[in-house]
């Protein structure tokens, strides 16, 4: 049932700012932030997140006041709310910005939800439609499971829909898999290994089966602090399973410096951690992105002439 969202004007006033519809129209400096920080996390509604634009989800939020959806933002809030959205380098303004934009697309998505739902007697009494339970938005780490619940039968492994007899129809991933070279991670499967032998080969198009993939043969080295070896990313082995639409710009921007990316993040499911973890290897196996040794300069002997 879609339900409109009334505030009163006390909660306006509390607020503090334009109504809602005016506030959503001139806050471009709270969409940019949104689309920085949050938009991982609130798009798709991660981790509970509200969505940008759901009503009911914000009403409770709203109706606590803009101070305590303010301090949440910038103080993190568990169980997977990191402070700042984990962009800590970003001004206190700039995240309520980001907060004011979220909480005027509430109410502007409201009314828009509300038309579309059907009207009169008729719609009174139709009843519910049933839906097929859905697994938590984060399971970060799914893959790292013990062996004898790896690569579970498609109706157990909380993607499917149990319910279709199309999903009983797909071969279990055990029997798949075997002849498929090995690997210590994720669901076992050295992927990259069986897409340069040809052994599988990605279809790029739903509809049209001679599609071939627009493929970048680039690697991007992201520098780390300490110890560790610096991060490549190969685009080649990305692009060759994805759309660059599917990570650009929403969960990377591509502009040198703009991405936050730190280990935090990734594991509250944000940049890398949207994929890896879910439906790609998990991130406990540090080498496999941590490949390129840093250049340590020799550490001359004090004792030496």
């Amino acid at each position: 049932m879609n339900r409109t969202l009334r505030i009163p004007a006390l909660a306006l006033a509390i607020l503090g700012c334009a109504p809602f519809g005016a506030a959503h129209a001139q806050n471009d400096k709270g969409k940019a932030i949104y689309d920085k920080v949050c938009v991982a996390c609130h798009s798709a509604g991660i981790a509970g997140a509200p969505k940008l634009g759901d009503a009911k989800a914000w009403e409770p939020r709203i109706k606590a006041g803009i101070d305590a959806l303010y301090e949440s933002a910038l103080k993190g809030k568990a169980p997977a709310m990191p402070a700042k959205g984990g962009a800590t380098d970003v001004p206190d303004a700039d995240i309520k910005a980001a907060v004011d934009y979220m909480v005027a697309a509430a109410k502007d998505g409201a009314p828009a939800a509300a038309a579309t739902a059907p009207a009169g007697p008729a719609a009174q009494a139709a009843p519910a439609t049933p839906t097929a339970p859905r697994p938590a938005a984060l399971s970060f780490n799914r893959l790292l499971k013990p062996a004898s619940k790896r690569n579970p039968p498609p109706p157990e492994d909380g993607i499917h829909d149990p319910d279709n007899d199309g999903t009983h129809a797909l071969q279990p991933p055990l029997q798949v898999f075997e002849s498929l070279p090995r690997s210590n991670a994720g669901n076992r499967v050295d992927w990259v290994k069986a897409l340069d032998n040809n052994l599988i080969g990605p279809r790029w198009d739903r509809t049209d089966p001679a599609a071939a993939p627009v493929v970048m043969d680039l690697n991007i080295v992201r520098e780390v602090k300490g110890s560790m070896p610096d991060v490549v990313y190969p685009h080649k082995q990305h692009t060759a399973w994805l759309d660059c639409s599917n990570c650009h710009p929403q969960i990377f921007i591509p502009q040198k410096g703009a991405n936050q990316i730190s280990m935090a993040a990734i594991l509250l499911g944000q940049k890398c951690g949207v994929c890896h973890g879910k439906v790609a290897f998990p991130v406990s196996e540090c080498r496999i992105c941590h490949s390129k040794k840093k250049n340590v300069m020799p550490v001359k002997n004090a004792q030496a002439n």
